[in-house]
């Protein structure tokens, strides 16, 4: 039923020509938790506000970069999209919803994957590439609308399939901010997983389903190949609890080769949907090097 993959090789690490900045990494995830209101559903003129941040900080680095607008009971929802390597035909998805669940500030619940687009945007910059690469900020990941079709992924999605655009893949980052080396720091949906993957919430997680597609596999060998991070990828069916819970759900529902990049959730950080999901928990040298596992993996993918 599972497919486990426990990276333990001594590969070189590979030097990125444009590494991923703490200094920047941190002014981004400040801006994006430290604001008048909380960027949820039911604060309308917040989350714009977020939205135009990250369409503002988009615009300096992308070769365009537009709003995705749609209405959901009489408001003006936004995705903000930028796009690198126009000249070509396929594409590659990158997305990290901005929203957050209720009152909180949402620091690795996702700022962290919004940071990671931010901050990605700025280094592929002026890079060569061999896919268009669409960096996709979502809105309405959370509840009361997940698992519906007001996802921003969904809208997204939707779009791609239904204007038959050449997709080759989806990467969604999902909370990309929290590990802990203390030993049971790590749970799982099952217990047996420990015994592959250890206790410590030291990794960085590739989650993927059976038949995943070429994209996920070639973006998740890449990935390991620039050992950036320790790095565990999981193979699981969708009922088991956690895998789809972000916005890939939406593209593979749709026939998407796509994948999720995790610290694992509620599975590991334990302020997951509460007040104490704040910057100061987070780990941000070992985000950065997921940002730049991210980053290498793109550049290199043929």
């Amino acid at each position: 039923m599972f497919c486990f993959a426990a990276d333990s090789e001594n590969r070189p690490v590979q030097k990125s020509p444009v590494p991923a900045d703490i200094n920047s990494v941190k002014k981004h995830l400040t801006a994006l938790t430290q604001t008048p209101e909380f960027r949820n559903h039911k604060n309308i003129d917040q989350l714009n506000a977020v939205a135009d941040y990250i369409k503002e900080d988009f615009s300096k680095y992308g070769d365009s970069t537009t709003f995705q607008e749609y209405n959901v009971d009489s408001k003006i929802y936004k995705n903000i999209i930028t796009s690198f390597g126009t000249e070509h035909k396929k594409r590659i998805i990158i997305g990290a919803h901005y929203d957050v669940c209720g009152d909180q500030q949402g620091a690795d619940d996702n700022a962290t994957g919004v940071t990671a687009l931010l901050e990605l945007a700025r280094m592929l910059k002026n890079q060569k590439l061999n896919y268009r690469i669409d960096l996709v900020a979502y809105t309405l990941e959370e509840p009361p609308y997940f698992r519906t079709e007001n996802m921003g992924s969904y809208i997204h999605a939707r779009y791609l399939k239904d204007h038959k655009i050449d997709v080759y893949g989806m990467a969604s980052v999902e909370m990309i901010g929290y590990f802990k080396d203390e030993k049971n720091s790590q749970s799982y949906p099952l217990g047996i997983l420990s015994w592959v993957y250890g206790n410590k919430g030291d990794f960085i997680t590739l989650v993927k389903k059976f038949g995943a597609g070429d994209f996920v596999n070639n973006f998740s060998d890449h990935f390991k190949e620039a050992n950036q991070i320790k790095t565990e990828t999981f193979t699981a069916p969708k009922f088991v609890k956690g895998t789809d819970f972000s916005d890939h759900l939406n593209y593979w529902n749709l026939g998407y080769s796509a994948l999720m990049i995790t610290d694992t959730s509620f599975f590991r950080n334990k302020n997951y949907h509460e007040s104490t999901d704040t910057l100061e928990t987070l780990d941000l040298g070992r985000m950065t090097k997921v940002i730049d596992g991210i980053f290498l993996s793109l550049i290199h993918l043929k």
